[in-house]
């Protein structure tokens, strides 16, 4: 691959991402969200068990005062609680509660429905996120 043809991968997938962000603002708004305090809600998946806040932090590439930073606004809206990590007592777990599950899904949905990406069709999308995790899991050189 040429730098080029890199640079424009690099560049389209930013643009992809910051747009989609971008359109979903007014959902953001809504529940006073800012885009880290998204992406926090984002990673922490309801289907799993809650993580730790290391766990959330290496998800968003974050270091630990940033993440804390974020949960407090989370908790301080009523989306997400701290708790003790079972496994490992002396750690924290962040929690989503029922509003943040609401509003976590309220949001990607806004999200996904704004995103760029949308206009593609099911087999372009999988094309696209084959093409993608396949980035994802080349080592970096």
């Amino acid at each position: 691959m040429s730098g080029s043809e890199l640079t424009a991968a690099v560049v389209a997938s930013y643009e992809i991402w910051m747009r989609t962000v971008d359109l979903a603002g007014p959902a953001l708004a809504r529940h006073r969200l800012t885009e880290a305090t998204f992406q926090a809600l984002w990673v922490i998946d309801p289907d799993e068990p809650p993580p730790p806040m290391k766990v959330v932090a290496e998800r968003l590439h974050c270091n630990a005062p940033n993440l804390s930073f974020m949960a407090d606004q989370l908790v301080d809206r009523g989306m997400v609680e701290r708790a003790v990590d079972p496994s490992d007592r002396r750690s924290r777990v962040l929690v989503l509660t029922a509003k943040g599950r609401q509003v976590r899904d309220e949001v990607i949905r806004a999200t996904l429905e704004q995103s760029p990406l949308n206009r593609l069709t099911d087999t372009e999308l999988r094309q696209v996120a084959t093409l993608l995790n396949r980035a994802l899991q080349s080592p970096a050189s």
